[in-house]
């Protein structure tokens, strides 16, 4: 199991590759599932190392660390570890030996960028679920000069089909006579949000980076190129995910 001395018997069970968090739960509720050789029927019960944990009489197996891989996507490569239509997918670019991570998120067909890969499915949630709001920043070419109407629009949270996306944070890194380079910041994750949002103002997208993800960012690591994340980064991916989710529980206590 991880290595932390406290996880919640539903985590570990999910963790382990048992069942969901919710199917766990109902595993536990029922009694099928034994800590040390007595039943536990509370879902919210802990275990630690050394606990020895049984579902239906069948010892579930410890488990590994959780992997955290970055990878700087290129452009024309699906965000899925398969494609139907025989297109390269970011599985192509992965060693097997890391087992089943799978991209956190998704970056579209013809956007490059920063893109983490990992089998902690608890904090995958966290990072993409709109609700949280974690921070993603992209490099976009556009065409044309973007106006003072333009960038408040773009920060004040533009009309998209209908529904309002939220406000950006917005830079123009440089202009030139056919094209504008700029940063934008959001906190949700709709399909092709950013490219969506410029449209909005005529300005499309010739080119989109993401920079940036949670804490993590692009760096110098090179095109269709792939790292471990590293303890650092691991720990600021959890205090993201941890402050994310108080920030939620506050906002609904409020």
């Amino acid at each position: 199991m991880p290595n932390v001395p406290d996880v919640r018997l539903q985590k570990y069970l999910a963790h382990a590759g048992v069942a969901s968090r919710r199917a766990a739960e109902e595993m536990i509720a029922r009694g099928r599932v034994r800590v040390n050789g007595k039943p536990v029927t509370k879902p919210g019960s802990l275990v630690g190392p050394g606990d020895r944990v049984e579902v239906d009489g069948t010892p579930v197996e410890t488990v590994a660390e959780p992997r955290y891989l970055v990878l700087h996507k290129p452009p024309k490569v699906m965000t899925t570890m398969r494609d139907p239509g025989g297109r390269r997918t970011v599985a192509d670019l992965v060693p097997r030996q890391f087992g089943r991570v799978v991209p956190v998120g998704r970056l579209d067909f013809d956007t490059s960028g920063v893109l983490l890969l990992t089998d902690d499915g608890d904090l995958a949630y966290v990072l993409t679920h709109p609700k949280f709001g974690v921070e993603k920043t992209y490099r976009a070419v556009v065409r044309g000069r973007l106006l003072p109407d333009d960038v408040k629009a773009l920060v004040s949270g533009i009309k998209l089909e209908g529904e309002r996306a939220r406000p950006a944070k917005l830079r123009v890194v440089r202009t030139s006579g056919l094209n504008s380079e700029v940063d934008v910041t959001i906190h949700e994750g709709k399909n092709r949000q950013v490219r969506r949002m410029f449209e909005a103002t005529e300005h499309p997208v010739v080119s989109l980076v993401r920079l940036r993800f949670g804490p993590l960012s692009l760096g110098e690591l090179p095109v269709g190129h792939w790292r471990e994340a590293t303890a650092r980064e691991v720990a600021a991916l959890r205090r993201v995910g941890r402050e994310a989710q108080a920030g939620l529980e506050a906002r609904a206590a409020g």
